[in-house]
Parts: C-alpha cells; sequence; structure tokens
C-alpha cells in the first residue's frame, strides 16, 4: 500500500474536537492518572518538532501524551508512524483519522511545509520492542532525519519525557532470549522472517502486568516537555551531518534529563489510593 493511496491530508485535515477526543481517552486517564508537566515551553502559534522516548509497546502512553498537548494547548500534532501500523485492516485507517502519517522524510517534509505542529518517537519499533532492564532508555541507533527536518524548516524541537508505562509491565521474555534461542536462531536464518522482524527488533516481548495477567498495572504517567530547543542557527547546515549529530544528541540529552527528572517525581508522588498502592507493588 502507497502512502498515495492512504489520503493522508496534509493540509486540509480536519481533526477531531478536543472534547470528542478526551471523551475517547476517559478510560485510560482515570486507569493512569496521568501527571503533566511543562506545556509554558510549547508555544501554540510556532509550530515544532515534538521528540520523545518511546515506551514499551508504544501505544498504551502515547496517547496520554498526544491528547495533553491537545487539550492544555490547543495544538492537533500529526504523528509518524512506523510503515507496518498502516498495512493493518481498520487499525491503520484509525491512525490516519487521528491524522498519523507514515514516518518518512517526505511525509514529514509535507507537513512542514503547511506549518503542521509534528510528534515523533526516533527510537521506532525497537524502542518498543524493549529488552529486560532497558525501562525509560532511548534506542536511536544513528537516525539523525528529525534533526535534518527541523533544521531545513527552522522547526523548534520541544523534547518530551514519559515514565510510568515501563514500570506496568514485567517482562517475562524477551527479544534477547528469542534470539538465542533454537527455534529464533533457525528462523532469524530465513531472510523473509529476518526482513519481517527486521532481524528480530520487532519482536515483541511477553510480559505480565497485574497479576499473571498482561492488563498493565495502573501505573501513574509523568509526562514532561522540556525548554524548546533552536534549530535557527542550523538552518544552513541541515545537509551537514555533523550538524544533524549535535543538533540529536542536544535533544536526547534534553529527554534523558527529563526521563531522569520524572523518575524523581514519581517516586516521591505518594498520592496513589489503597487500589494503585496494591495493583503496582
Amino acid at each position: 500500500m502507497t502512502d498515495n493511496s492512504l489520503n493522508l491530508h496534509f493540509d486540509d485535515f480536519i481533526p477531531p474536537s478536543a472534547e470528542w477526543l478526551d471523551r475517547q481517552m476517559a478510560f485510560r486517564k482515570l486507569y493512569f492518572k496521568p501527571v503533566y508537566s511543562g506545556f509554558e515551553n510549547i508555544n501554540p502559534d510556532r509550530p515544532s518538532l515534538f521528540v520523545g522516548n518511546h515506551a514499551i509497546y508504544g501505544m498504551v502512553d502515547s496517547p496520554l501524551v498526544f491528547n495533553g498537548i491537545y487539550q492544555n494547548t490547543g495544538i492537533f500534532v500529526r504523528t509518524l508512524g512506523d510503515h507496518f501500523h498502516y498495512k493493518i485492516p481498520v487499525w491503520g485507517k484509525a491512525l490516519i483519522k487521528f491524522g498519523s502519517v507514515p514516518g518518512t522524510p517526505e511525509n514529514c517534509e509535507k507537513l512542514m511545509k503547511v506549518g503542521q505542529h509534528v510528534m515523533v518517537f526516533p527510537g521506532g519499533g525497537r524502542e518498543v520492542a524493549k529488552r529486560s532492564g532497558e525501562e525509560h532508555k532511548l534506542f536511536w541507533k544513528q537516525r539523525t532525519g528529525f534533526a535534518k527536518m527541523a533544521m531545513k524548516y527552522g522547526y523548534d524541537i520541544i523534547p518530551f519525557g514519559s515514565v510510568g508505562c515501563d514500570d506496568a509491565f514485567k517482562i517475562i521474555y524477551d527479544a534477547n532470549q528469542f534470539s538465542e534461542s533454537w527455534l529464533g536462531k533457525k528462523l532469524l536464518k530465513n531472510k523473509k522472517f529476518n526482513d519481517l522482524s527486521r532481524n528480530g527488533d520487532m519482536f515483541m516481548p511477553i510480559s505480565r502486568g497485574i497479576g499473571l495477567t498482561s492488563i498493565p498495572k495502573p501505573e501513574k504517567f509523568h509526562i514532561g516537555f522540556g525548554k524548546p530547543i533552536s534549530t535557527e542557527d542550523y538552518i544552513d547546515q541541515y545537509e551537514n551531518k555533523d550538524a544533524q549529530w549535535e543538533v540529536r544528541e542536544k535533544v536526547a540529552d534534553s529527554i534523558n534529563t527529563l526521563i531522569a527528572d520524572l523518575k524523581i517525581e514519581k517516586a516521591a508522588d505518594t498520592d496513589k489510593g489503597w487500589l494503585r498502592k496494591q495493583l503496582t507493588r
């Protein structure tokens, strides 16, 4: 399926109302009780590129990040997603309805040309497919594309961090164990399987949440937005790989600092209630 067949609406997208979206998030908000900070760092009148960390499974906390921005700033952010999402019947169309587009430089450029606010998770599928011990860590490999796009169009980059989702699950079997198993070694020798799983990176962990179930524990999510990182001084250097890397590292450092501060904030948050305390022990 090509992007042209998806009706992505780069410049004529009509977002759902903030009230409607908030109603869709009602149970998720009640269950995870998101705590937000840093909205003062977001300027609704200046299109920005939001860059943050992906938590385990990807779609547990990110809707609350997205909804928090919309409810508190009025910004409806256009998200860049992994291509495999849009190949799934119903699910792909649902993402498009919410303004998401396949994550390619071309699509990012189309959104920036018309002044849309954009959100990207440079860690992609690898960051979603957590291994044991990888909670709240970034896995960006050698990616600098988001920095290049922001530099080219003079976009501010708004770093954000999300803490809590990775604590809602306990990984019991991950991609490392799979790759080292007899079955994993055999399957990864098959080129088709290897390509599909991206050399095993896309093997989703098997985890448990409440008790022996896969229902996530109702951990409080703490989500914070950092100060904007300007790229105006880099506009003429957007093709320069060293400059791209410099911007990328500024963003990664900011996100890691946010994550560290949010972990401290979460640990100090005693407002849990009896049931939450029992289920998140």
